[in-house]
């Protein structure tokens, strides 16, 4: 067995990995950026290595600072979790030659089912069945179009290099066929350096289910059964379960033993796992389903698969690494109740999923719930900061029961119990999601989420006003008042009472009468966490608002202030498009950065001059950096 291990990645992975390896006594090595220096795997790990400054291109995907941490700290192997380097076929190849194990399989299979056309030729050679399509080596305008008629339209164009739903366009007739090609193209060549694309016919309501296969140095390949994920926004996965909904017994049998010749035509060593695309406007069956992608490492929803098996991946891959057989046969391996995971983000579902960065104020359930189902697995906690440099996702919640209708339910308790205050949080959309028809049912599909709109974006009314009452009910608490002139009931002898509390939610501050609001009898009942004598964090439903009670000098400070543009959140600023002396209108663009991987825009808040500018393209700003000062009025 390893000794010590170092973990080539951050967050929830990270820490992940570490848990198993306190478990077999195996020793662990963190990297980690300029961002992340005190990051929760950091402090969990028994040795750290600074590999860069913030940008992961500068860090995390710096194979050399990697390695070096390696040799530096005596580790003899390397695990690099999922993302960043994980499915780097030379970074594995690197691993090996510096005389380390790579936690993973060989560089010869991830180049196997890297691009996307060759991992569907192996595919069909293998007898697993793939989507009607074209993947050859002609990429000019006049052979896709040959193809496209050939395969019949609506169809995809995909980025034989893609990845992360990268490179992929939706051609819904011929007319489309040029510029989506060439966006395509364009997108592929930016994300991965290769612009060549491949075409495939489009599933109407698709349904994406995947198999977990592991195979070790001694020729034996297994399946650890199936998970389904399809809920997705725009081809990310929101929320996973496993086994899938509605999977007949033949079906699972044909789809399991795909994966697994699959997976033997590629002599695949450690975890991985098969995807299928599904028909989803009909009921599973043998014919519905079609080879996707494989992915060469572990899953982020590899713990749903944990639960109803029993068994740890990580385990496996680190017992197959170090050349032991794997620890179970097929027909050891149980399939036993269901498991969800949902995807906890810093990101706000109603801003157009907008990510978020900055101090974690609470994190957490905000009460015990019966049963020892739940299971999160977090990369932060309350009192760290989530960085703007990378993914936005926070945690994983598991759940589990006996069936699907129990583990739904728990979920949706769970989700109406967590607390994630400081930055936005997507706990409520997930909950939506969850208590929905459509997913209860498990009718959903890979395009469900997209059909909703703002019913599931947006929280109800009725959660923010039970939110504000909550703390409205606070600042009207007489208890101890002294004397009858301390009760703030605007006492007045020709008039009734009349209680008000000013309190402001988010950017908008407002007058609430508690008698002037009425929330539905069904609305959950509000959780409110103290933050600070003004600041409350109220959860209601799995939304998480933060109410203040307003600072009126500070509040006049802040509409004098209409005079600059700060950065709403820590990140890189790209651009500056203004200069000292430039006149600007309202909604002006001023400035571009980036944070979480998404490019923001700030515009001029009103007509001006611009009187200087106190930042430069490439400056890492801070939240609430002043980049463009306007002439006083």
């Amino acid at each position: 067995m390893l000794k010590k291990l170092l973990i080539a990645n951050r967050g929830e992975i990270a820490c992940r990995i570490m848990a198993t390896c306190r478990d077999l006594g195996i020793q662990t090595v963190a990297v980690y950026s300029d961002a992340d220096a005190r990051a929760k795997h950091v402090r969990e790990s028994d040795e750290s290595v600074h590999i860069g400054p913030a940008p992961a291109t500068e860090s995390y995907l710096n194979g050399e600072a990697i390695l070096a941490a390696a040799k530096a700290t005596g580790a003899d192997a390397i695990h690099p979790g999922y993302g960043f380097l994980s499915e780097n076929a030379d970074f594995a190849e690197a691993v090996e030659n510096a005389g380390l194990i790579w936690v993973g399989p060989s560089a010869k299979a991830i180049r196997s089912m890297g691009p996307k056309d060759e991992a569907k030729r192996i595919a069909e050679e293998a007898g697993v069945p793939v989507l009607p399509g074209y993947r050859g080596e002609g990429q000019d305008l006049e052979t896709l179009a040959e193809a496209a008629q050939n395969i019949g339209f609506p169809l995809l164009i995909k980025a034989v290099a893609g990845g992360g739903g990268r490179g992929i366009r939706l051609v819904s007739e011929p007319g489309q066929l040029k510029a989506e090609l060439e966006s395509a193209v364009r997108e592929a060549e930016s994300a991965f350096g290769d612009g060549r694309v491949m075409l495939e016919k489009l599933v109407q309501q698709p349904r994406h289910i995947e198999v977990q296969v592991f195979g070790d140095a001694q020729g034996n390949v297994v399946h650890l059964y199936e998970r389904d994920c399809s809920l997705q926004r725009r081809r990310h996965k929101v929320i996973e379960e496993a086994p899938a909904p509605g999977m007949p017994e033949d079906v699972r049998a044909a789809m399991t033993d795909a994966a697994v010749k699959l997976a033997k035509a590629v002599g695949y060593q450690g975890a991985g796992t098969v995807e299928f695309i599904v028909d989803g406007s009909k009921p599973l069956a043998l014919d519905t389903f079609w080879f996707l992608e494989m992915n060469t490492r572990l899953q982020v929803e590899h713990p749903v698969t944990e639960c109803i098996t029993g068994q740890d991946l990580v385990e496996w891959q680190l017992r197959v690494a170090s050349g032991q057989p794997l620890p179970l046969a097929q027909d050891q391996i149980p399939l036993i109740g269901h498991a969800i995971e949902a995807r906890v983000c810093a990101e706000d579902p109603a801003d157009g999923f907008r990510p978020g960065a900055g101090l974690i104020l609470e994190f957490g359930l905000l009460q015990p719930i019966d049963g020892e189902t739940i299971r999160w697995d977090a990369g932060f906690e309350t009192g760290d900061r989530v960085p703007s440099n990378y993914d936005s996702m926070i945690a994983k919640l598991i759940v589990s029961g006996g069936d699907r209708d129990e583990a739904v339910d728990l979920l949706v308790e769970t989700l109406a119990h967590t607390q994630l205050s400081g930055v936005p949080a997507n706990t409520g959309f997930l909950r939506r999601c969850a208590q929905s028809d459509a997913f209860r049912d498990g009718t959903h599909h890979v395009n469900w989420i997209a059909e909703q709109g703002d019913a599931l974006t947006h929280s109800p009314s009725e959660h923010q006003h039970a939110s504000v009452l909550a703390v409205s009910d606070i600042q009207l608490d007489d208890a101890g008042a002294g004397m009858p002139w301390d009760i703030r009931d605007g006492f007045r002898s020709n008039a009734a009472p009349v209680r008000k509390a000013a309190v402001a939610v988010g950017a908008d501050a407002d007058w609430f009468d508690p008698a002037d609001h009425d929330v539905a009898a069904e609305t959950p009942l509000p959780f409110v966490t103290d933050l600070s004598p003004r600041r409350y964090a109220v959860t209601t439903g799995g939304d998480t608002v933060l109410v203040e009670v307003p600072d009126y000098d500070a509040d006049v400070e802040a509409v004098l202030g209409g005079d600059s543009v700060s950065a709403p959140m820590p990140g890189k600023l790209l651009s500056i498009q203004v200069m000292a002396g430039d006149a600007v209108t309202k909604g002006d663009a001023v400035a571009v950065m980036e944070a979480m991987k998404m490019e923001h825009t700030l515009s001029a808040p009103r007509d001006g001059v611009v009187a200087s500018v106190e930042a430069a393209a490439g400056d890492q700003v801070a939240e609430g950096d002043v980049l463009v000062h306007l002439e006083a009025e």
